[in-house]
């Protein structure tokens, strides 16, 4: 979601009997890769610098979203606005029955990397009714799709991967959860595959590393063994040059602690590509890494029905309901509508807090600290609309 610390360097010499096992050449190479260990205390985004109070970010707050204006569309996130993974936050249940009472339009923008049947079910145990929602829209069941080469699929397609399905280059080697992975991959068409004979990486998850021969698992094999696996492939794969999908961009999971996400691979992938040379890492995020979520163009194009990316085509009556400004919030001023960012719920709120609470100036040290650490300025600060604690009345 923000930002997680990179890690230069790799651990080497791990004993293992998994097929991941670093050899001697294997290890030498993997000393220039570059790891992803452990996020960013998010508090570290309040202010330090002089030029602070330069960045503007005045904010609208509201008391709930019956003191919105008129919006025809909601695009919801779901973890962060509508529930914490576990239970829904207190009165989103009544506000989704409410908007729904108004003919309001519902369309859900999840990151997760799962499946759309796995958002159904989770949403009904949750007690959410999908019906109320007209698409649910979900990074992972977007990813499944492109791999599939399903041509009904209204977004922007990724030329890389078109080229690979009608080669029959379908080998794919998997970050994944732990969670019906082969399955994910071998339903779309795909084999899984050793990276030096892998056609493309798919990360879908931070929890395991799948060639189709073996499994090295960060909970059974433990970090170390994980991470030398993890700095190896990704070292191999910069060297062979082919292309990564992340299934979910986000970089941290709003858990204790904020653990790395996939969207952190992409990070480090890139810099293993871009080597000592800087100017490659531009060439390498357009050519060879692709992200299919928030805040990226093909998730707003299928809930929106139109290409997204131009700032005149601005639509006042669509809002983004999100609690993470770099997914959410970013996401929705990308695709030219209005946002509603939520801060005592979600990624943000212990940084909120410890910058001085919700009605103390903690959203605005948060946003300022965001504007500066991405560099914006002027016309690219990020500002969402409108401001609010909940996502209720």
């Amino acid at each position: 979601m923000i930002y997680s610390r990179v890690i230069f360097g790799v651990l080497c010499g791990v004993g293992s009997t998994s097929a991941f096992a670093p050899s001697s050449a294997a290890t030498a190479a993997a000393a220039k890769a570059i790891a992803c260990r452990t996020p960013l205390d998010l508090t570290s985004m309040t202010m330090t610098s002089t030029t602070s109070s330069d960045i503007d970010t005045t904010l609208d707050y509201v008391s709930g979203v019956s003191s919105l204006p008129e919006y025809d569309t909601y695009l919801l996130d779901m973890w962060g606005v509508m529930h914490d993974g576990s239970k829904p936050y207190d009165g989103v249940l009544e506000t989704i029955a409410h908007l729904k009472a108004q003919n309001k339009r519902l369309v859900i923008l999840s990151n997760s990397s799962k499946r759309l049947s796995y958002a159904h079910k989770m949403l009904k145990k949750l007690g959410f009714n999908i019906d109320d929602f007209e698409q649910i829209i979900t990074s992972g069941e977007v990813s499944w799709r492109m791999m599939s080469g399903d041509d009904s699929l209204s977004c922007n397609v990724w030329p890389v991967l078109t080229d690979l399905i009608e080669n029959s280059s379908k080998r794919v080697f998997l970050f994944g959860s732990g969670d019906n992975d082969e399955e994910y991959c071998e339903t779309a068409g795909w084999s899984l595959a050793p990276i030096e004979e892998a056609d493309m990486i798919l990360a879908r998850g931070t929890f395991t590393l799948n060639d189709g021969n073996g499994i090295v698992s960060k909970k059974t094999d433990g970090e170390e063994a994980y991470f030398a696996a993890h700095d190896k492939v990704l070292q191999v794969a910069a060297d062979r040059k082919i292309p990564m999908l992340v299934a979910n961009p986000d970089r941290v999971r709003p858990d204790e602690g904020f653990p790395p996400m996939p969207g952190a691979i992409g990070d480090c992938y890139e810099r293993a590509l871009a080597g000592d040379n800087e100017k490659n890492a531009a060439i390498s995020e357009m050519d060879l890494v692709r992200r299919i979520g928030k805040p990226h163009s093909e998730v707003y194009e299928l809930a929106l029905s139109r290409k997204v990316g131009d700032a005149s085509n601005f639509d006042s009556s669509v809002l983004m309901v999100g609690d993470a400004l770099e997914t959410d919030i970013i996401g929705g001023k990308a695709s030219a509508v209005e946002s509603l960012w939520v801060v005592t719920d979600g990624i943000h709120s212990e940084a909120v807090e410890a910058a001085g609470g919700y009605e103390n100036g903690g959203p605005e040290e948060i946003l300022k600290g965001f504007n500066e650490k991405k560099g914006y300025t002027s016309g690219d600060l990020v500002r969402p609309t409108h401001v609010v604690s909940n996502f209720k009345l």
